[in-house]
């Protein structure tokens, strides 16, 4: 099982892992296999590495690569070193990442391959000489004799970004202690232990895959073992050959792996654990999953802020599995506040957001309450169920999208007087999103235009699916659109 060290920091349990598991492999990515005392060394040269590049305590180091050995290696040598890590999402194009790389003041950005190119890199400079040194992956970790700060359980972590119903994004901040603890919660409740090995599809960028998984698999000695994109049929080969026990994700992803015709090619016997969430779960999936791949199927709730706030127990029953997030753990209180709004208060809440007095303070109350934004219910069990969401964020692919961000970006498209994004329930992604716009006097649009100037500027999921054009949106006397009319438009 999962125990907090006594010194809550990544460091400690990473110390503490390599102690414990001499033996075992604590990272398997392809050739990369390696011990926990392996991975420790690994991870303390990168450390080195980053304090002789002028890395100090309270830098930020940003990381934007996909699931893989190195992005575990980099990340882990960041924190050891005293920065905080920013993980940024893959999916974003270089505007996005040079704003969150500019906003988190990031004194290091590690990057697979040439990212941007040299040349745009260049160009970058020259219009920006503050910029940070840039580390491409593979990186030869050289290390050096630099000494390596002590950390504290209270010292800055991580900054987490994620976009707010505004549409800018904002960076949540994570202590060590927080970071850890809710790791270790996550861990009791799944039953993880040094002899499971988890296959990590959920990025690394994300909470779910970091914290649920990394840092997880640190404080249990489970082996890590990173997919950088979702594939079934190598997947199913990976936990075949890797003999994986545990395999979180959405919904999406299980029903692709039941439903493919080659599953029952693969040896699949070894899986005892899936976790899933971020959207809509079937009991019909859930029955399926224990029954065909005899799996303990649990599901959770969480967000940037708080990463996991409830989450079921083994031996619920798939209509509680379904229907339900689970009950309150890690410490985490739970109630409902005005208009059944869910709010969240316990030891690893954010710090609150980076550089954001005003936005941390509208989402975490004087009494210390967290404001979701979602809609639940809370049964006699103290079980939560998400109903409906305050904001008008939805989920495409189990990645939030903010339709503010997107709506933002419609405006700079010239013809688009206005526009309004809501989500549509997709068999595939689960949700997509559909434009809706008015063009301006004396232009004309198509849908092909408006998606082309979406994908240049946004992560694919973040792209529209569709457009519709009106000639106005529906208002109410307040001169606020009316969603829920778009939405039941498109249902």
């Amino acid at each position: 099982m999962a125990d907090v060290p006594s010194r809550q920091t990544v460091s400690a349990a990473l110390d503490r892992a390599a102690a414990s598991y001499i033996d075992a492999e604590a990272l398997v990515d392809g050739e990369v296999r390696l011990t926990w005392p392996g991975l420790r060394s690994a991870v303390l040269d990168a450390a080195r590495t980053f304090v002789g590049m002028g890395v100090r305590p309270g830098d930020r180091v940003a990381l934007c690569a996909p699931n893989s050995a190195h992005w575990v290696v980099s990340a882990l040598g960041a924190l050891h070193a005293g920065a905080a890590l920013v993980p940024i999402n893959t999916r974003f194009t270089a505007t996005e990442t040079w704003d969150v790389v500019r906003r988190s003041a990031a004194r290091v950005l590690v990057v697979e391959g040439e990212f941007l190119g040299r040349d745009r890199e260049a160009e970058l400079r020259a219009l920006s000489p503050d910029l940070p040194a840039v580390v491409r992956l593979p990186a030869s970790w050289t290390g050096s004799d630099a000494e390596l700060p002590e950390l504290s359980e209270d010292q800055l972590c991580d900054v987490m970004y994620t976009s707010g119903t505004t549409g800018r994004s904002k960076g949540a901040m994570s202590a060590h202690r927080q970071s850890i603890g809710v790791a270790a919660a996550w861990a009791a409740c799944g039953e993880l232990t040094s002899a499971d090995r988890y296959l990590i599809v959920n990025p690394f960028f994300h909470t779910f895959g970091y914290k649920a998984g990394i840092l997880a698999c640190l404080l249990t000695g489970a082996t890590i073992v990173p997919q950088p994109v979702f594939d079934v049929v190598e997947t199913m080969r990976l936990v075949e050959r890797e003999r994986i026990t545990v395999l979180p994700g959405p919904p999406t992803i299980f029903q692709a792996l039941l439903d493919h015709p080659d599953r029952r090619s693969f040896d699949l016997s070894s899986l005892r654990l899936a976790v899933t969430g971020a959207a809509v779960v079937p009991v019909v999936l859930v029955e399926r999953m224990r029954a065909e791949l005899s799996l303990t199927v649990l599901t959770a709730y969480g967000l940037t802020e708080a990463v996991v706030a409830t989450m079921c127990r083994p031996g619920d029953s798939p209509e509680t599995v379904a229907h339900t997030c689970g009950a309150p753990m890690a410490g985490f209180e739970l109630r409902l506040g005005d208009r059944d709004e869910v709010l969240l208060r316990g030891p690893n809440v954010m710090l609150g957001y980076l550089d954001d007095p005003d936005a941390t303070a509208s989402a975490i109350d004087a009494d210390g309450w967290l404001h979701t934004g979602d809609v639940g219910r809370i049964d006699e069990r103290g079980y939560l169920s998400i109903t409906d969401r305050l904001k008008d964020m939805y989920i495409c692919g189990g990645f939030n999208v903010y339709p503010a961000e997107v709506e933002q970006a419609l405006a700079r498209l010239p013809g688009v007087a206005e526009s309004a994004v809501v989500g549509m329930t997709d068999a595939r992604l689960g949700e997509v999103g559909v434009a809706h716009v008015v063009t301006a006097p004396g232009f004309s649009l198509t849908q092909d235009e408006v998606i082309a100037f979406c994908r240049e500027r946004l992560a694919n999921y973040k792209v529209p699916r569709a457009v519709e054009f009106h000639p106005a949106l529906p208002r109410n006397a307040m001169g606020k659109v009316l969603k829920i009319q778009l939405r039941r438009e498109n249902a």
